[in-house]
């Protein structure tokens, strides 16, 4: 992308013809103050100079250069850094990395937006707390599998892992944990393959630590997973379990309409529950869904 003006300011071109600065600029829909700007920074010399009035022309061929200076600003450079792709800075490198810039800055804006929807959605909803897209740290779980009749059999399964917890020795981490993976895609009323997991200091030493999507083959064994870090879309349920699907329509439209995709198995984080609340009004569940942006 060369721009050098490689006209001569004050030598007639007898080849070309020469306009006025007031006609060039109106040619070129630009104000004539942005001409003699561009020649103050070195970006557009003018073809002609006259000695004697100090009248500014220019030629038809020049055109292109006030063009590449428009596109460039229009595509978020500064004068200066089109003045350093004038200067011969490399052009694709630059170009590359305005690119990245800008992606950049559409993602942020992107979340940004996100975060109003999850508000405009707490607004309209009477939720407790928006839906917000944000990393869920990596974690070091201990975890027992099974498949249960409904979805009531979980008050069972979770005691079931705290004993095996507490026959093993595991100290849970702080902050707690403690979370469902529901392991099959779709929704089912019976049968329902889960996995219940509580974040420890630790796993057992020398026990095998399953990473990413990988699960137990046996049921009723506690093993040990590892978690990386993952970016969630999460929501906040206060109250009784029966009205989940309710706030899950909700989690999974944000997904759906916020341009995410979802990229693993849905968690349920159980902050406040049977086990420390009498009422169900107060029970508080924190639904964790993965997501990437489609197409990432």
């Amino acid at each position: 992308m060369e721009m050098k003006n490689i006209h001569e300011p004050c030598a007639v071109k007898n080849d070309e013809n020469l306009y006025k600065i007031g006609m060039f600029a109106a040619m070129n829909h630009v104000t004539v103050k942005a001409l003699r700007f561009y020649e103050e920074q070195g970006l557009l010399a003018p073809a002609y100079i006259n000695d004697e009035n100090g009248y500014r022309y220019y030629t038809m061929s020049q055109m292109a250069v006030v063009h590449q200076i428009s596109a460039l600003k229009t595509a978020g450079f500064t004068l200066d850094e089109i003045a350093s792709l004038n200067a011969g800075s490399d052009e694709t490198a630059v170009l590359l990395k305005k690119k990245a810039d800008i992606l950049g800055k559409i993602a942020e804006l992107t979340r940004q937006a996100a975060v109003l929807d999850g508000y405009l959605a707490k607004k309209k909803l009477k939720l407790d707390t928006p839906v917000l897209v944000k990393s869920i740290p990596e974690v070091t779980v201990a975890a027992l599998q099974d498949t249960i009749e409904s979805y009531d059999s979980l008050f069972g399964l979770m005691p079931r892992l705290g004993v095996l917890m507490e026959d093993a020795g595991l100290e849970c981490a702080l902050p707690e944990y403690c979370f469902t993976n529901y392991l099959e895609p779709g929704y089912k009323e019976e049968d329902i393959l889960v996995e219940v997991c509580q974040s420890v200091v630790k796993p057992l030493k020398g026990s095998r630590i399953l990473e990413g999507g990988q699960y137990s083959e046996e049921n009723d064994v506690l093993y040990f997973r590892h978690l990386p870090e993952v970016k969630a879309a999460c929501i906040f349920h206060k109250g009784s379990y029966s009205k989940f699907p309710e706030t899950y329509e909700i989690v999974l439209r944000f997904v759906e309409e916020n341009g995410y995709e979802i990229a693993g198995a849905i968690r349920e984080n159980y902050i406040d529950g049977v086990w420390n609340k009498d009422s169900e009004e107060e029970w508080l569940t924190e639904i964790q869904v993965p997501v990437r942006l489609a197409g990432e």
